[in-house]
């Protein structure tokens, strides 16, 4: 009677535990993510008049295709990262009669990056090197350093391409 008791006891514990690991804090829960990526740069490289062969090479193959509008592409994105709310994005290609691409509506519009509406516009080019680092010179390697002993290894000798003579082409 006492070792049912214990074991009854036990098995409730064990699953007890069992059942409060489902939603216990701290255990990982998965990036949920479905449909098509859609990225700024996606965007930015459709233009007016593009045929539908090369929307679907940059964008990839439509989520939905509707059957009652056949010249409208849809693109849909969800990601729920580790069970907290559910992100949505939607971007609607349409085409004209030429099956041309005419224009797009959605979470996405041409040459505005969310980085850019977050920031700001950004008024320095990234591309162009301030002019403190132009001017700096690059000091050579102290003697027996590490860095004069990988230059040394990486500094090799040029030798000049020998050039074969030419064949003489008269018979003698």
């Amino acid at each position: 009677m006492q070792n049912t008791k214990l074991l009854l006891t036990s098995l409730t514990f064990v699953g007890l535990l069992a059942l409060a690991g489902c939603s216990f804090p701290g255990v990982y829960k998965i990036d949920i993510q479905q449909g098509n990526v859609v990225t700024q740069d996606m965007i930015d490289q459709l233009k007016p008049g593009m045929t539908r062969r090369q929307v679907r090479f940059i964008m990839g193959n439509p989520m939905i295709s509707d059957t009652f509008h056949a010249n409208r592409w849809d693109y849909l994105y969800s990601i729920q990262p580790g069970g907290r709310q559910r992100l949505q994005e939607r971007v609607s290609i349409i085409f004209d009669a030429n099956d041309q691409l005419a224009g797009l509506s959605g979470d996405f519009m041409p040459g505005v990056s969310r980085d850019q509406e977050i920031l700001g516009p950004d008024e320095t080019p990234a591309a162009e090197p301030k002019a403190e680092e132009k001017a700096k010179p690059e000091e050579p390697a102290k003697p027996g350093s590490l860095l004069e002993k990988i230059q040394k290894d990486v500094d090799v000798e040029t030798v000049p391409v020998p050039t074969p003579t030419p064949l003489e082409t008269s018979p003698q």
